[in-house]
C-alpha cells in the first residue's frame, strides 16, 4: 500500500542538505507507517542485517555475536527477503544472547542506566525483538530508526546530520521496496 511517508523522510534529507541538521523527532512519521501489518517485523530484520553488516570491525565476544547474526540472517536484503521467515528458535536464542551480553546496569544520580559496549549489537537486539514480535509497538520501530540514523555532532548533539543522510536514503529505499512488495507480492 503506497503512502507518503517515504517522501516525508526525503524532505528530512533535503533539510539536512539545506540546514545541516534536523531533529530526531522528525522521524515520528514512521509510527503511522509501522502500523501496517508486517512492516515492523520486516524493518526489525532489515535493521538487524544492516547493523551486523560491518564484517570484521568489531572484535571479541561482540564480534562473534555479530558474525552469528550475519550467518543466521545474511547481509543482503533483497526484495524476496523483505518478509522472509528465519529460524525463529535460533533468532530467539541470538536475541537473548545479545541482550545478556550487554545486561550491565549502573546506578546514576538520575536513575539506573544500561551500559552499552557495542552499539551495533544493541541494534541487532532491538531489531530481532521487533522481528520476533517481542515488541509490537510502532513507537519502538520509530525509536530503532532514530537509534540507527542518529549521528553525534559536537555542534548539534545527537540529531540527524552528516552520516544520517545516507542512512535515511537507505531507509527511503527500504520503505519503497516494502510498499512495492505489498502492492505486487
Amino acid at each position: 500500500m503506497r503512502t507518503g511517508v517515504p517522501e516525508k523522510i526525503q524532505t528530512i534529507i533535503d533539510d539536512i542538505d539545506e540546514r545541516v541538521n534536523a531533529s530526531l523527532t522528525r522521524l515520528t512519521v514512521l509510527k503511522k507507517w509501522f502500523e501496517h501489518p508486517g512492516r515492523l517485523s520486516a524493518f526489525g530484520l532489515w535493521i538487524a542485517r544492516r547493523a551486523s553488516g560491518r564484517k570484521g570491525k568489531t572484535k571479541g565476544d561482540a564480534g562473534a555475536l555479530l558474525d552469528e547474526t550475519r550467518a543466521l540472517l545474511g547481509t543482503a536484503a533483497t526484495r524476496a527477503s523483505l518478509f522472509q521467515q528465519i529460524d525463529r528458535a535460533a533468532a530467539t536464542r541470538l536475541h537473548e544472547r545479545a541482550r545478556a551480553f550487554q545486561n550491565e546496569f549502573q546506578n546514576q544520580q538520575w536513575g539506573t542506566v544500561r551500559i552499552i559496549h557495542c552499539w551495533p549489537l544493541l541494534l541487532v537486539e532491538k531489531g530481532l525483538a521487533l522481528h520476533l514480535g517481542l515488541s509490537l509497538d510502532p513507537g519502538d520501530g520509530y525509536k530503532l530508526a532514530a537509534d540507527w540514523t542518529q549521528n553525534f555532532d559536537p555542534q548539534y548533539g545527537n540529531a540527524l546530520n552528516g552520516r544520517s543522510r545516507g542512512k535515511l536514503g537507505e531507509l527511503v529505499r527500504f520503505m519503497f521496496a516494502v510498499e512495492a512488495v505489498e502492492d505486487h507480492p
